[in-house]
């Protein structure tokens, strides 16, 4: 049984977590990409997260999804898509029904990675959209985490610049845990049993 919410108190009591595992950042494709795109071709279940650098004023150029980032339980890649774009490998890895993709508001992540390259997604779950049927109202990332999964994660990156030439030890810790709890978040679920009663998207 989950907390239906959670406050801003309640978190700052919990530890903070991050991503265990090796992060590797793919700016290039060649046998580091290959590597890639063959774990995590292998793995039933990866987190999927993507960013973008942010706007500051209405007279700003909207940017285009900077990083791409897929995790699964012990290796995370952060693919800089503002360098190497959709490569065909990345398309049919996010084409793949046999690889469930899990994040949080996925159709905004997708439309953006299509405006580099078409793809047709599959086995994609949208946190967002079943973690009503577990009694949960809250939908950000942040405090689905600490109802689900007990810990908290820092924001602190999500605003940072996503185009910078090198990105910061801070930004890559950000952007492998934003993938990774989505996953984690998602395997919990499965494990646990829905709230009785409550239609299914509520």
């Amino acid at each position: 049984m989950f907390l239906s919410n959670i406050t801003a108190e309640e978190m700052e009591r919990m530890d903070q977590a991050g991503f265990p595992g090796r992060i590797h950042v793919i700016d290039t494709v060649g046998s580091e990409f290959n590597n890639a795109v063959k774990y995590l071709r292998s793995q039933k279940v990866i987190g999927f997260d993507t960013e973008t650098r942010p706007c500051f004023s209405a007279s700003q150029p909207r940017y285009g999804v900077a990083l791409l980032q897929l995790s699964g339980p012990d290796r995370a890649y952060l693919f800089r898509i503002n360098v190497i774009g959709m490569h065909r490998r990345l398309c049919n890895l996010l084409s793949n029904a046999k690889v469930i993709k899990v994040g949080a508001a996925v159709t905004d992540d997708i439309r953006g990675l299509q405006r580099y390259q078409e793809f047709t997604p599959r086995a994609f779950v949208d946190l967002q959209k079943i973690v009503g049927d577990y009694g949960i109202r809250d939908r950000s990332v942040k405090k689905m985490t600490a109802i689900i999964l007990g810990f908290r994660i820092s924001k602190a990156q999500q605003l940072s610049n996503w185009e910078a030439d090198t990105l910061s030890e801070p930004q890559i810790r950000y952007a492998a845990t934003d993938a990774w709890v989505c996953r984690e978040m998602y395997l919990k679920l499965m494990r646990s049993e829905p709230v009785a009663g409550i239609v299914h998207g509520e």
